[in-house]
């Protein structure tokens, strides 16, 4: 049985390692270190027997290999419920051409986001978990979001028995359309907050809280116990898999590679989970030639990726991209620990560093093993004139996310002038952040997010996702903006 371990365990190997179920339930370790598996699973015998097959059925392949506690009954019906008629597109990710490579398109889901693909399923993955390990206590799902997770939580834990989400999120530092999907949420056990703060402010609070046993204790006496909706939750990582796998078989089926032949991934990432879903998939089979990181202009990986040293102290910039306006990759601590060779106690040093100083140097295997990745990212100007130069080129409209990986891509194929066969993860519909969009490819400038939705459609004849039709109409249900130190209290008055 797979066991999963804290990134900053100090054996190698533990023998107190918890399964699956109750790794989701737990979301961060004991030591505030992250979970992950105590050994990668076996690969998949020959991705190429994996053609025609639809999503859901990739998606238990990959998920059986991670979650080895669940049935095959509870895998199945986790699945089936994630992936249904919510998704727009009956492949659930299409594989789209655009430019010089593939396009995964991974926000056909209800908040146009990719958010959903993991986010659909972690509450049915959570509450099985519950059952299996026969715990009665209620959880509470703290998240802290740059724009997206936020409304995925939501979506996906409304009215969960059991549960009780909160969400925190920067009151300055969204899109318009984002804080609106927020807010309108319906649920009885739905949280909402906005921070006067950036997304670190409010990842460094729900961390302290996760760690502060004298609230813990305050709340287990009640029948609370916390978990977590963030890509800290191995339970959120993992779904996030399956979508590279199934990339790697729609390119096999489009003719666009042969099996066994290499591929590149490109991912906009701030809290590096997404492309750490890449590099796992690489461990069970997909065969990855480079990961190619990019960032905007908070580009501490970009400097990491390239130097070695991680340094947050630095100008934060709101961005067009603020799911990306991260200074402290959470997920990236993961990446270091299998670096490392597993290496906890060095973890645990390199993570210590970061908290005191904002600042740490990686390890000499930790700088070999970065050399599988390349960083790169684009400025607010060139994520602009790439929305808009692959649009008038392919008639393909991106996000300002997507806009930076295909910038980011552009400029390692000038570098390197490698034209392996390369997916960029297209991680949000192109209207969730329309006044970019609109702005970019130099339509009349709009500063409601609305209308220039209805602008962008107008211009564009692209679809307007079911999500966002009719948002601005709905009535605003969540109005508390709080300071930094307010935070734990509000979790409290949630709660009790």
């Amino acid at each position: 049985m797979m066991k999963y371990i804290s990134t900053r365990s100090k054996q190698k190997n533990s023998m107190e390692g918890k399964n699956a179920a109750q790794a989701i339930i737990k979301g961060i370790a004991e030591d505030k270190g992250l979970f992950v598996p105590e050994k990668m699973p076996q690969p998949l015998s020959d991705i190429s027997t994996l053609t025609g097959k639809k999503y859901k059925e990739i998606a238990y392949l990959v998920l059986s290999r991670f979650f080895e506690d669940y049935t095959e009954e509870d895998l199945q019906e986790c699945i089936d419920c994630a992936y249904d008629e919510k998704f727009e597109s009956d492949e659930i990710a299409p594989l789209v051409r655009g430019g010089d490579a593939y396009f995964l398109e991974l926000f056909h889901g209800p908040t146009a986001a990719f958010k959903d693909m993991a986010l659909s399923i972690l509450p049915h993955l959570l509450t099985k978990a519950l059952k299996k390990e026969k715990i009665n206590n209620k959880i509470a799902i703290l998240t802290a979001t740059s724009g997206d997770t936020g409304k995925a939580a939501l979506e996906g834990f409304a009215d969960v028995e059991g549960t009780e989400i909160i969400v925190f999120y920067p009151h300055v530092g969204v899109s318009q359309v984002q804080e609106r999907q927020m807010t309108v949420q319906t649920g009885n056990n739905v949280h909402v907050f906005g921070i006067k703060g950036n997304f670190d402010d409010a990842q460094a609070a729900v961390k302290a809280i996760f760690n502060d046993p004298s609230l813990a204790a305050e709340l287990e006496q009640e029948g609370w116990q916390f978990s977590s909706a963030n890509s800290i939750n191995i339970g959120r990582l993992v779904p996030q898999v399956v979508y590279y796998v199934w990339a790697y078989v729609k390119l096999l089926e489009k003719g666009a590679i042969q099996p066994g032949e290499k591929i590149n991934v490109v991912v906009p990432t701030g809290n590096f989970g997404n492309i750490l879903a890449s590099f796992y998939a690489r461990e069970l089979g997909v065969p990855v030639r480079k990961f190619i990181c990019a960032s905007n202009q908070n580009n501490v990986l970009t400097d990491f990726i390239n130097t070695g040293v991680y340094d947050a102290k630095r100008k934060f910039y709101i961005t067009s991209s603020p799911s990306m306006d991260i200074l402290v990759s959470s997920n990236l601590e993961r990446l270091l620990f299998h670096l490392s060779g597993n290496n906890g106690q060095l973890v645990a040093s390199l993570m210590k560093d970061l908290d005191e100083t904002r600042k740490f140097e990686a390890s000499d295997n930790i700088r070999v093993g970065l050399t599988e990745f390349y960083g790169g990212f684009a400025t607010e100007e060139e994520t602009n004139e790439a929305i808009d130069e692959l649009y008038q080129r392919d008639h393909y409209l991106m996000d300002p996310h997507t806009a930076v990986g295909y910038k980011v891509y552009a400029d390692y194929v000038k570098k390197t002038g490698d034209k392996t066969p390369t997916v960029i993860a297209a991680t949000a519909s192109a209207y969730k952040f329309s006044e970019t969009v609109v702005k970019a490819l130099g339509l009349p400038s709009q500063i409601d997010g609305f209308k220039a939705i209805t602008q962008l459609h107008q211009a564009t004849g692209v679809s307007v996702p079911k999500g966002l039709q009719g948002l601005n109409e709905k009535p605003v249900l969540h109005k508390h903006v709080l300071e930094k130190t307010q935070i734990a209290e509000a979790v409290k008055h949630s709660l009790l």
